[in-house]
């Protein structure tokens, strides 16, 4: 099947066959690099930041294999079906070729119409060898290619496995890297007490929020921070989808199960714990007067009053992580079953809600 389709396309269908890397393979390598760097981040003298880049290499590394075995699926389906148009002419060139081979050698010599027409056949063979050897190198390129695109389809299972157990491997790793730090700088300090009695007595979050003053051991200053130059220009916490929450005051953005969830922005941590009927949260101040809240979080990392900079890790999604059947799915669009966890996010301005919109950018290429 392989040199059929090779045959069809390289001789029939009259467009080149570049060579190229298939993004199955690509993203193999992709996966195997994010590897070797879980191994390195051990010694790495940046750890947090080590896992963090792990992890969503990793990540995208996954999407992209989803995505690449999608796209060489299509293509194969394209190629069969280019195979199918073209399997008269194909038929029809390759008896032509057996029964020249069938030949007898005496008519590689001589010609019906004497020495002029063995001349004007031999001028004629030396201008299609050129187009033959030109057409066979383009098909050594089809088979190549396609072989390598099946190698990567073998590995991928693998592969994929490997990379799931080396995420979550960075995951937890990660976490205990967090709640082992003390090198970040503290803006105030939590009172477990004065917590739990805020979040048992509180059954909104317009209370909850306005409670926050009241958990920390001395009265709390504003985060001295100004976020003000990023509005509009804050990326998501999260790689995903973002809608409008229904009548709610912030948004949902759809995020793939276990993926890791990071500060938007330069914040105090208020608060981070359980959040009435909304999971784990944790709620961020970039700058006075200005609370983000981010919640449905199954892990949340950090300490409240501490003080982390933008892209720094605040805790997991939910869910279970993708079945490697998922990933390798290689029929439609897998991204509504890959994004299956919702995160709810809201954006405070002076205790009031404000549309998250005007701080986020909500458009993936920015």
């Amino acid at each position: 099947m392989i040199l059929r389709l090779a045959l069809c396309v390289s001789m029939f269908c009259g467009t080149a066959i570049a060579a190229q890397t298939d993004p199955a393979t690509a993203a193999i390598e992709r996966l195997q690099a994010a590897g070797r760097s879980l191994d390195a981040a051990e010694s790495d003298p940046d750890p947090v930041g080590a896992l963090v880049r792990t992890i969503h290499a990793y990540e995208t590394g996954m999407d992209a294999m989803g995505d690449g075995l999608r796209a060489a699926a299509t293509r194969e389906a394209q190629l069969n079906q280019a195979l199918e148009v073209q399997e008269a002419e194909i038929a029809r060139f390759l008896m032509a070729l057996q029964a020249a081979e069938a030949a007898p050698p005496v008519f590689t010599v001589t010609h019906p119409a004497g020495p002029v027409g063995a001349a004007r056949a031999q001028m004629l063979i030396a201008e299609i060898r050129p187009v033959l050897a030109e057409r066979a190198a383009k098909l050594r390129i089809a088979l190549d290619e396609l072989r390598s695109l099946q190698r990567a389809q073998g590995q991928a299972a693998d592969v994929l496995q490997q990379a799931l157990t080396g995420a979550e491997r960075a995951r937890a790793r990660l976490a205990t890297v967090i709640a082992e730090r003390t090198d970040l700088p503290v803006h105030f300090v939590e009172d477990p007490v004065r917590t739990a009695i805020l979040v048992s007595s509180v059954d909104t979050l317009d209370g909850f929020v306005d409670g926050l003053s009241q958990i920390a051991a001395q009265p709390i200053a504003p985060y001295p921070g100004d976020a003000s130059g990023r509005k509009g220009a804050l990326d998501l916490p999260v790689d995903g989808e973002m809608q409008q929450a229904g009548d709610e005051d912030g948004v949902i953005v759809l995020a793939r199960a276990r993926a890791l969830v990071t500060s938007p922005v330069s914040a105090t941590i208020r608060y981070r714990g359980p959040l009435l009927d909304m999971g784990n949260a944790v709620i961020l101040e970039p700058q006075p007067d200005m609370l983000v809240v981010i919640a449905g979080l199954r892990e949340v990392l950090g300490r409240a009053g501490d003080v982390i900079s933008a892209g720094a890790p605040i805790g997991f999604m939910g869910g279970n992580a993708p079945e490697i059947g998922t990933i390798l799915s290689l029929s439609g669009d897998a991204t509504g079953t890959l994004h299956s966890e919702a995160l709810y996010m809201e954006v405070r301005e002076g205790g009031r809600p404000v549309d998250p919109a005007t701080w986020f950018r909500t458009d993936k290429d920015g």
